[in-house]
């Protein structure tokens, strides 16, 4: 073979990796994974179950098997079943600029989708829908938000709780003091030392911090919720070769029946690192959007 012709030749299989399974040329994330051969999950250190460390700070949990899912669709539609996947930790206040800034390619976590967001971010389908309450110790006696007028309460930095916490302070004139803890353990230590009197967070979120305590019998998660949270994995916006390649994946796991061995295992079964069941049933409003998948960030589409 000449020189020339072992030219063509490169240029034509460097070529093939610019292409989609489908032929069609890579654009956004989906070019960035080719060029780098490599996609990185953002996780979190302690969203029990979603994406948290477990006794080995290995990154596991329910949105983590749903990424890894996704991930496997992104190798087959690249042809790139040698794709390293790389994770990278996130927390509330850091997870939107390094998903803006290309840092991190899919999000895996506890991340509500809202209208405010999709301003800045993308979702693919909805994979769970949770509401916001309030945790804190059964000897407080607090059980809904008037409770805690003159009280400290505590959320995490960068969440729609917190926000929306702060704005119902205000609303209602409670005269509260609202902490900003910088993670879900550290806003959980707060209430169990006794800085805070209550922690506003999503309530799958608060029963996981609360079973895997040193005593959880010693709190309580209010009834009255707060508000609606559907949870999203996050990408980046305007990228619609990469949104279809992912809402697909999700589809897929929804329909195929795949995604109630995964729940079951994160939410039915024994999990790391002390072997807790949460025993939380798939919700209706879940169930509706297995049935019937939707990335919606309007609260009142999962009522």
């Amino acid at each position: 073979m000449s020189c020339k012709s072992a030219q063509i030749l490169l240029i034509a299989i460097a070529g093939l990796g610019s292409l989609t399974a489908n032929g069609g040329e890579l654009t956004g994330t989906l070019k960035k994974i080719a060029e780098t051969g490599s996609i990185t999950l953002g996780h979190r250190d302690s969203s029990i179950p979603f994406s948290y460390l477990d006794d080995k700070q290995q990154a596991v949990g329910y949105a983590m098997d749903l990424c890894l899912r996704i991930v496997e669709a992104v190798k087959s539609e690249l042809h790139r079943p040698d794709l390293k996947v790389q994770l990278n930790p996130v927390t509330s206040a850091t997870r939107i600029p390094l998903m803006a800034n290309g840092t991190i390619d899919l999000e895996c976590g506890s991340t509500t989708n809202n209208l405010e967001r999709q301003q800045q971010v993308a979702f693919t389908i909805t994979h769970f829908v949770t509401a916001t309450r309030l945790l804190a110790k059964k000897s407080s006696h607090i059980a809904t938000l008037a409770d805690l007028k003159g009280k400290t309460v505590v959320s995490t930095a960068g969440t729609s709780n917190h926000k929306l916490i702060a704005q119902l302070n205000n609303e209602r004139h409670l005269g509260m003091r609202v902490l900003a803890a910088k993670d879900h353990a550290e806003a959980f230590l707060m209430v169990e030392s006794g800085r805070a009197a209550a922690f506003a967070m999503d309530d799958i979120l608060l029963y996981g911090l609360a079973a895997n305590s040193k005593h959880p019998d010693d709190y309580a998660i209010s009834e009255d919720a707060l508000s609606l949270e559907p949870y999203g994995i996050m990408l980046r916006k305007d990228d619609p070769a990469f949104q279809t390649l992912v809402d697909d994946a999700m589809k897929k796991i929804y329909s195929s029946g795949e995604i109630e061995k995964i729940y079951e295992k994160w939410f039915l079964q024994a999990i790391p690192p002390r072997g807790i069941n949460l025993n939380v049933a798939m919700s209706a409003a879940l169930r509706k959007v297995v049935a019937q998948p939707t990335r919606s960030g309007n609260p009142d589409d999962y009522r």
